[in-house]
């Protein structure tokens, strides 16, 4: 019986610890839900005129306001730390709202962003104040704009415009944006949590396969 014990322990338990352990590292590789709204964005152009969606991407929402040119270190930390490690992705993509009339502020940002990346993937999309305004409280975060409708913090929304983040952050609770100004938390935490949507699309996508494929 000892033996019988011994072998039971020797082999048994790790493949029970490696079936926990799977299915822990399954149910957490997915990023939470922080508002059930699919929203898309209604009316914004980029530059050429082109209407600028969130369907079927994975977004990063920022917004800038009416002075973008002042963003360019938000801009800058973006890039290196988040932009730079997805946009040869498929559907990646980076979003800025800004309002109508910023036009040249954001033509020379752009040149700048031409200077230290590659910005194929990052889109500027002009709209009205007020659809700004909207857009923002549509969210349901507990942050709020400026006055001239810019916050440092951007967004994650998956390909069905719903926003992601962290409930149970260790430092700030319900995580509903990443703050730019920090270099750390877009390292830390924002790329983390990127990787983990990802991954997530990857997954279903390969599950999706299985099941066409018996």
């Amino acid at each position: 019986m000892k033996k019988t014990f011994v072998l039971v322990a020797l082999f048994g338990l790790p493949i029970v610890a490696y079936l926990f352990f799977a299915s822990g590292v399954h149910d957490f590789a997915k990023l939470p839900l922080l508002n059930q709204e699919k929203l898309e964005l209604e009316g914004f152009q980029d530059l050429e005129g082109e209407p600028v969606s969130l369907d079927g991407q994975i977004s990063i929402l920022g917004f800038y306001g009416t002075n973008p040119s002042e963003f360019d270190g938000h801009a800058y930390n973006l890039s290196g730390k988040i932009y730079d490690n997805f946009y040869k992705y498929l559907d990646f993509q980076v979003v800025i709202l800004v309002p109508e009339g910023t036009q040249d502020q954001v033509k020379e940002l752009e040149r700048q962003l031409h200077q230290i990346t590659n910005p194929l993937k990052w889109k500027f999309a002009f709209g009205h104040p007020e659809a700004i305004e909207s857009f923002f409280q549509s969210m349901g975060t507990e942050l709020s704009l400026t006055p001239e409708l810019s916050t440092p913090y951007v967004f994650i929304f998956d390909k069905d415009g719903r926003l992601r983040g962290r409930k149970d952050d260790e430092d700030k609770g319900v995580m509903y944006g990443y703050d730019t100004r920090s270099v750390a938390e877009l390292d830390d935490k924002m790329d983390d949590d990127v990787k983990v949507l990802l991954a997530e699309y990857r997954m279903a996508l390969k599950k999706n396969n299985e099941n066409s494929n018996p």
